[in-house]
């Protein structure tokens, strides 16, 4: 071989390792593309339906751990799937005994936002009481177990005296305050009367919202609920508080055939 045909081979050489380079380049890339998209899936419900979990006592903030769930935390979620071109409807899988009014409504304020993009669907798991409930109204559609544990729908605000303890244990305690009942939440001493009566018509105002509130989304009478009883998910089917008997799967079968629809 003479000095001209090695340089030749030697071009030749280059340019396939070149080549070889790119491809190898573009397989790399392409894995990395692939396993892009894959990353959008969620596991259960893939990319078209994103499940936002609603586990624990509902509390306004950003908690998530050790048995609560901020409003802040999950409305931040609601918002972005309503907000992803990629997610077509929305399932909230809800395990809950409730929580506060003001946590609650601060998630409706986000269904509703997400309800005017794409169809937002809940399931319920072993529990969705109360203040759950109350999140759970303002879905396009409900879905429960048989055995699901739903109702509870009611207001309540828990007072503890401990005044007859403190007074065993010789201790004593001196209170210095603006108004008679600025102290009425603490437990070293009982309500009055006055303050019982006052106690009483904040929880009435407070469930009055709560029903109106449900009210304009589900069609069900004030006297099957406002006894506040827990209520099996058959029986939550028969007088409408939810709307179909089915599990996590379903609601996220329900909630892409909404989407078809829209």
């Amino acid at each position: 071989m003479n000095y001209i045909e090695r340089q030749i081979t030697q071009q030749r050489r280059k340019k396939l390792i070149k080549k070889g380079a790119f491809v190898l380049l573009l397989i790399v890339l392409l894995g990395f593309a692939i396993l892009g998209i894959f990353s959008l899936f969620d596991p259960i419900a893939g990319a078209d339906v994103s499940v936002i979990r609603i586990e624990g006592t509902i509390i306004t903030g950003e908690a998530h751990s050790g048995g609560y769930i901020g409003s802040e935390y999950v409305g931040a979620r609601i918002r972005k799937a309503a907000d992803d071109p990629l997610t077509r409807a929305i399932v909230l899988r809800i395990d809950s005994g409730g929580g506060t009014p003001a946590a609650a409504q601060e998630i409706i304020r986000d269904i509703l936002y997400a309800k005017m993009k794409k169809p937002v669907v809940v399931s319920m798991g072993d529990t969705a009481t109360s203040g759950a409930y109350y999140v759970a109204a303002y879905a396009d559609r409900i879905y429960s177990s048989y055995d699901t544990m739903t109702g509870g729908l009611g207001v309540i605000w828990i007072f503890y005296d401990t005044s007859d303890q403190l007074e065993k244990d010789g201790l004593a305690i001196d209170v210095v305050k603006s108004g008679e009942m600025k102290d009425m939440t603490y437990s070293y001493r009982g309500l009055t009367s006055e303050e019982e009566g006052m106690a009483q018509d904040l929880v009435d105002a407070s469930f009055n919202r709560f029903y109106t509130d449900i009210s304009t989304q589900r069609n069900v009478s004030r006297e099957l609920i406002e006894d506040a009883r827990l209520i099996r998910g058959e029986q939550a089917l028969l007088i409408g508080l939810v709307d179909e008997i089915g599990n996590l799967q379903d609601a996220i079968d329900g909630a892409r055939e909404m989407a078809r629809l829209r």
